[in-house]
């Protein structure tokens, strides 16, 4: 047991470390050492966590208490204990921004945990239950409705605009070789994620570091994780990720991936954790919640 406790001094030396200047304060003591840790509790945050810093604060937080929670703690188990933060995360959209009239020209610097704020790790009863909508949770995509949709069992939980892959045949230096660009179908899970996405043109494989938004201003590349599927036991590089253009949300337009907004990208990351399920499908009779029907355009000529 003593070796426990240097572990977790050291742990919390490094987080101190990692943020000098963060002081974490909680509303109950933790017992180290005789089994009787008492949880859900409280962390008070000290300083402002931005955007290009909160992955690593998360992190941070996450291995110092998962020395010391009855279970294995995440960052999704932890940020859905406290949904305020992607209420938060959302809200550093560009376009929710300007219809604020508020101008962003680097996400990254926008503060997504201010100062003052409490966040609670969670109890073990919590803990099950997410872990339950974790495992029951899939994820549908249907590619000429352009609609992404996450259920819990049968219940719809949320539903996006998305653009998809264009009908054509296009070399990418990316790649190195010719692609289809229709985005493909198929049935998998979520099996990993970029953080701290490069944005490349996949045709010539150049980065960059600036966007055009639909209002011909141009900004910084938000940073919102990238979600990487994997179809039919096949990884296509297919992405579920953000576009700085929404204007093409409902659209063939991409070059084989999923897009959606950048607020609904957020949701989507923490809705759909490592093996979450995803089928991805291509069916143009659509069966409205009323019971009416409608046919979709065949836009990749399937049929």
């Amino acid at each position: 047991m003593n070796s426990f406790k240097v572990l977790l001094k050291f742990t919390l030396m490094s987080f101190v470390w990692l943020y000098p200047n963060l002081i974490l304060s909680q509303n109950k003591e933790i017992h180290i050492g005789d089994g009787s840790h008492v949880f859900p509790k409280t962390t008070k945050i000290n300083q402002n966590i931005r955007v290009e810093t909160y992955f690593q604060f998360l992190d941070s937080l996450v291995q110092v208490y998962d020395s010391i929670t009855p279970y294995k703690l995440t960052e999704h188990l932890l940020v859905r204990s406290n949904p305020w933060i992607i209420d938060t995360l959302q809200n550093t959209d560009y376009y929710r921004k300007k219809a604020r009239d508020s101008f962003v020209y680097n996400q990254k610097k926008m503060i997504v945990i201010p100062k003052g704020n409490a966040l609670v790790i969670p109890g073990l009863k919590q803990v099950d239950s997410l872990q339950k909508a974790f495992k029951n949770t899939w994820i549908d995509i249907n590619i000429p409705e352009f609609k992404l949709r996450i259920f819990q069992d049968s219940v719809k939980l949320f539903e996006f605009p998305v653009r998809v892959g264009r009908h054509e045949t296009k070399y990418l230096e990316m790649s190195g070789r010719e692609e289809d660009l229709r985005t493909k179908t198929g049935t998998g899970i979520i099996v990993g994620y970029n953080k701290n996405p490069r944005y490349a043109n996949p045709a010539n494989n150049h980065d960059y570091k600036v966007t055009r938004r639909d209002d011909g201003k141009v900004t910084l590349v938000p940073q919102i994780p990238f979600i990487e599927t994997e179809l039919n036991g096949t990884r296509y590089g297919q992405m579920i990720h953000p576009t700085t253009n929404p204007e093409t949300l409902g659209k063939a337009y991409s070059n084989g991936c999923i897009g959606t907004k950048e607020a609904d990208a957020w949701v989507i990351y923490y809705y759909a954790p490592i093996n979450t399920k995803v089928d991805i499908r291509y069916n143009l009779k659509v069966i409205n919640e009323d019971g009416s029907v409608v046919i979709m355009k065949d836009i990749y000529a399937y049929q």
